[in-house]
């Protein structure tokens, strides 16, 4: 269910705003939409995990957060990350 060293390391380069960046916001946001959606896709197999989809609802409320924060903070990078991860607003 955890994503690998090297898809996060990926994650980073695409979403990071300079060389040294592993924390914006953007990246944040990038690696908890791959989480959320690899056990979204557990979840739909495994129905009676509940532990699990206590631990996706925590992942999506702090994604939630960190979008209402951008937004508030800068609405172009808001806008441009909700696109390139097609999340609904």
């Amino acid at each position: 269910m955890a994503i690998t060293k090297e898809r996060k390391q990926e994650l980073i380069g695409d979403f990071k705003r300079s060389d040294d960046d592993t924390g914006s916001p953007e990246v944040q946001i990038a690696i908890l939409t791959t989480r959320i959606s690899e056990l979204t896709e557990h979840l739909r197999s495994h129905k009676k995990d509940h532990a699990s989809r206590r631990g996706l609802l925590m992942m999506v409320s702090r994604r939630r957060r960190l979008l209402n924060y951008l937004r508030k903070v800068d609405p172009q990078r808001y806008l441009d990350i909700i696109r390139r991860l097609n999340i609904r607003k």
